[in-house]
């Protein structure tokens, strides 16, 4: 007997079917009478909002957001071979349970070698969840909240996640491939990016981006050597959402997740969260408080100065993932790349950031 499988390819194949047998994964009894496509949205992967009509229990949602492989063939090409949606599978499937930080509900995630991946999680609209977009601007206290749990999930793997069997495939051959891809592509995607995004970069930063992206290797090295935990290595605001009043925050999208350094995910964050008068008022004081919330959680070898110096040299990775996601096209609308483009760059330019990179 052939064992069940929910992998899908396309959004037509989110048949009644197909949602049976995610459903079956929660309620033998249930049974699944239609099926609506309600949304697509295609980036670095095929984003499918679903409605289900299900006699199942009401904790069962129904509607679902279904990820599957990308149908744009660049986006595709460059998240296959890293694998990232299977990445995101095995998160749900391996790790989700032990981060602590809110999630979607996952309700079935499978891969298989050479068949691709599907993930199928609750709508997060299901538990009244409010999505942010990616160029979305954060107030000081929606950041501050998330820097605070960024340091309660790193605290959580502080110094022991590289060291655990259980997660040493963070850091296999995996991510050594996609480390590997960044590297090889990273000059003729840096001058395309630059090309593209115009006067949204200044002219000044050509010149150490190039040069950045000629001895990327070297500047990956400098940016693993610090205490080691787990990362989310995405964390735009497009990868976020919140509950009604946004008092509470949840993390999306853990295609990257990694063994890293915690302060990369607040770089990442500060950088394409907030406007450049925010984080020029306030990245100081988030800083310290994201010191202080790993110190209230255990951590106690973190030093303020060899901090911020860290928090620096990060910026240059959110810039260099935005450059990048506009030179492969289709994995982001565009008004949005275009406006983190400008924030990342502004705060690489205003902290010097590609002079703190020994390169």
């Amino acid at each position: 007997m052939m064992k069940q499988t929910i992998l899908a390819r396309q959004p037509g194949d989110l048949t009644v079917a197909w949602a049976q047998q995610v459903v079956d994964k929660h309620d033998i009894n249930a049974v699944v009478a239609k099926v609506d496509v309600v949304a697509v949205d295609v980036g670095t992967t095929t984003r499918v909002c679903v409605a289900v009509e299900h006699n199942g229990p009401a904790t069962l949602p129904s509607r679902w957001f279904v990820k599957l492989p990308s149908l744009k063939w660049r986006a595709r090409m460059i998240t296959t071979l890293p694998r990232l949606l299977q990445t995101e599978v095995r998160f749900y499937n391996e790790l989700a349970e032990a981060v602590p930080l809110s999630k979607p509900v996952c309700l079935a995630a499978q891969s298989r070698f050479g068949r691709g991946s599907t993930l199928v999680l609750a709508d997060i609209a299901e538990f009244a969840g409010i999505p942010s977009a990616a160029s979305d601007t954060l107030t000081l206290e929606q950041a501050t909240l998330v820097i605070e749990q960024l340091a309660c999930s790193h605290a959580r793997f502080w110094n022991n996640v590289h060291l655990d069997p259980e997660y040493r495939w963070l850091a296999g051959p995996i991510r050594l491939l996609e480390d590997a891809l960044g590297t090889a592509l990273a000059v003729p995607l840096m001058k395309r990016g630059l090309r593209l995004a115009g006067d949204h970069i200044p002219s000044v930063l050509h010149a150490p981006a190039i040069h950045y992206a000629r001895h990327r290797r070297a500047a990956m090295r400098f940016l693993s050597e610090a205490s080691k935990t787990l990362v989310h290595h995405d964390c735009h605001p497009g990868n976020l959402f919140w509950n009604k009043n946004r008092s509470m925050v949840g993390f999306l999208d853990w295609q990257l997740v990694r063994i890293g350094e915690g302060v990369s995910d607040v770089a990442y964050f500060l950088s394409t969260a907030l406007s450049a008068e925010t984080r020029r008022l306030y990245e100081g004081e988030l800083l310290v408080k994201y010191a202080q919330t790993l110190e209230e959680n255990g951590v106690t070898d973190v030093e303020n100065t060899s901090l911020e110096q860290r928090y620096r040299a990060h910026l240059v990775y959110g810039f260099e993932a935005m450059i990048v996601t506009l030179a492969v096209g289709g994995m982001m609308n565009l008004n949005c790349n275009l406006e983190l483009i400008r924030r990342t760059a502004t705060a690489v330019e205003e902290l010097d950031a590609f002079s703190a990179l020994p390169i």
